[in-house]
């Protein structure tokens, strides 16, 4: 009798061990489950972020379904322009500069952080070059149109011709002034940024600001040119 009751007892240790046993794998089968699904749900969500990230540094616009998409307002325009380089003769702009009769040009193109101060003529004047002046690029519009675009360009370097030697020292928030006919037009830097020196410049702006855009060589850099994007105040 002894002995029955002795079984019995075991058996139920037994059963409790094999169910405990049982539970621990269930547990664990469970445990396994949940990690995998997390793991495959991280590893989305990782390659996802990346992704942007990529796309981000690409300068590429995110999907977006058609329903949301809106007009972008910031557009990219290709312009051809001549070469605009770091050229040095020895003479500087400050030790060459004279009282200057700005009446003979269209409009005066203004820096009082860089102390510029220079006239510009009409795109039909054979004196609108990059070798005389600051010069007018082809395609430009003056500051009465509204949500135009004045391109100016000139040489950097230390010549006479290069009035845009210190377009570097400029930073985003930076005022210009240009004055057309009569009326002073506030601008303020809102970007500035390289791109390869080809012959064309992309002009990166929003359409629906009057914009004024001065192109030159980048310091220290034979290869790119720096654009410099200012926004009617």
């Amino acid at each position: 009798m002894q002995m029955l009751n002795q079984d019995k007892t075991n058996n139920k240790k037994r059963n409790v061990l094999r169910k405990s046993q049982l539970l621990l794998l269930g547990s664990f089968l469970v445990f396994i489950g949940i990690f995998i699904l997390s793991y495959n749900h991280l590893v989305f969500l990782k390659n996802q972020v990346f992704s942007n990230m990529e796309i981000s540094i690409l300068g590429l616009d995110l999907p977006v379904d058609d329903d949301e998409t809106e007009p972008k307002d910031e557009e990219k325009v290709e312009i051809e322009t001549p070469v605009a380089d770091n050229v040095s003769d020895g003479t500087t702009y400050e030790e060459s500069t004279n009282q200057i009769d700005y009446s003979k040009y269209v409009g005066v193109l203004e820096i009082p952080k860089i102390g510029l101060k220079r006239g510009f003529y009409d795109t039909n004047s054979k004196y609108n070059s990059i070798e005389y002046n600051v010069s007018v690029v082809l395609g430009s519009t003056m500051p009465d149109i509204v949500n135009g675009n004045l391109m100016l360009m000139a040489h950097s370097g230390d010549a006479y011709i290069s009035f845009f030697a210190y377009l570097y020292r400029l930073n985003i928030g930076d005022l210009v002034y240009v004055t057309y006919q009569g009326k002073k037009y506030e601008y303020r830097m809102v970007n500035i940024y390289t791109v390869p020196k080809t012959g064309k410049v992309a002009i990166y702006r929003n359409y629906n600001k009057t914009t004024l855009t001065l192109i030159t060589c980048t310091k220290n850099d034979d290869t790119t040119q720096t654009i410099y994007i200012a926004e009617l105040v």
